[in-house]
């Protein structure tokens, strides 16, 4: 329910209509995030334990084998139930970086008054165990720089996790072998591991890796751990619709939110020629950008000033050293193309 009062200003002899919300506050389901929460540190302990046992027996990091879920070998893993305890370092890392990601979120809803949920994480038996995690904001945002400080702050939150995370599992990665064989799914890095990669070799004068490029490093899961995060970081910051870069593109620069949200569907689509799930991606905004045509995600007024401007320059930052064309590589996706 809404209604409106009228405000004066102090410098004008205008009115301007300021909206009043009243929101229904509705009671937490603690019970759902929870279940949701323990169900997701199954599926994701489900695939890292096969991880950490292809890493400590040097064969390939994925393979499809005789499961009848692809990549998801649940019936490898309840075999021998001792078995999850390999998945340990690959979900607890995952889900730490889903966490921080949207409670960076949901603290900065909470800072400014803005009714949102806990986090639902999603368990499915996907290549990682979930399809991620999510809040839902249930009360209208008051201003852009509200919009845009709850926007950029999950990104955030979730790429320094990510480095982090990143930093120590190169240091437990090893030197690929010639037994180990050829994988069925390769991961494609984004900049950012590149970035990481070289700087530790010239940091730590014992780094292992040091010489070597990506291609003949075995990634620990934990790393691959890593690659999730960044990934799910450029998904969230493409700068379109619902998603966190839309919403910083609004709270800068509302009128060409429209215009930009367009741009990076036609982009995606541009990309689906190194990999088609970008196309996919391309659909799901299109369907986003035509169900919020006409919604207005914060009012026009006050604009964003001050430092909020460099902040968003670190988001494109982000934005282009977590982004990679070709994330995922695999015999499979390539009869798609």
């Amino acid at each position: 329910m809404s209604d409106s009062i009228s405000a004066v200003s102090s410098t004008t002899d205008f009115y301007r209509p300021m909206p009043v919300y009243v929101v229904e506050r509705r009671t937490q389901r603690y019970w759902l995030h929870l279940l949701l929460f323990l169900i997701t540190i199954f599926t994701t302990l489900v695939v890292g334990a096969r991880m950490e046992f292809n890493f400590l027996h040097n064969q390939a990091a994925f393979s499809v084998g005789d499961e009848f879920i692809p990549f998801f070998p649940i019936k490898w893993a309840l075999a021998q139930p001792s078995r999850l305890l390999l998945g340990v370092p690959f979900s607890g890392t995952l889900l730490l970086i889903l966490m921080a990601h949207e409670m960076g979120h949901y603290l900065y809803c909470r800072h400014y008054r803005v009714y949102a949920t806990l986090p639902f994480f999603i368990p499915a038996p996907t290549l990682i165990g979930t399809l991620g995690a999510v809040i839902r904001i249930r009360s209208p945002i008051r201003t852009r720089a509200a919009l845009f400080d709850i926007g950029i702050a999950g990104p955030i939150a979730g790429f320094v996790v990510s480095v982090v995370s990143l930093a120590i599992a190169l240091g437990l990665s090893k030197p690929m072998t010639a037994g180990i064989g050829a994988s069925d799914l390769e991961l494609g890095y984004p900049l950012i591991f590149q970035m990481i990669h070289r700087g530790l070799a010239a940091a730590l004068p014992g780094y292992q890796l040091a010489g070597l490029p990506l291609s003949g490093v075995y990634m620990h899961p934990t790393a691959i751990a890593a690659w999730v995060g960044m990934f799910a970081t450029a998904l969230n910051l493409l700068p379109s619709g619902q998603l966190d870069g839309g919403h910083i593109v609004y709270a800068i620069w509302p009128k060409a939110h429209r215009y930009i949200s367009w741009i990076t569907v036609l982009a995606l689509v541009y990309l689906g020629q190194w990999y088609a799930g970008w196309r996919v991606w391309a659909g799901l905004i299109t369907v986003m950008n035509i169900i919020s045509w006409r919604q207005r995600q914060a009012p026009d007024y006050p604009e964003l000033r001050g430092a909020r401007w460099g902040v968003a320059v670190l988001g494109l930052i982000m934005l282009i050293v977590t982004l990679t064309p070709s994330p995922l590589r695999s015999a499979v996706l390539d009869g798609i193309r």
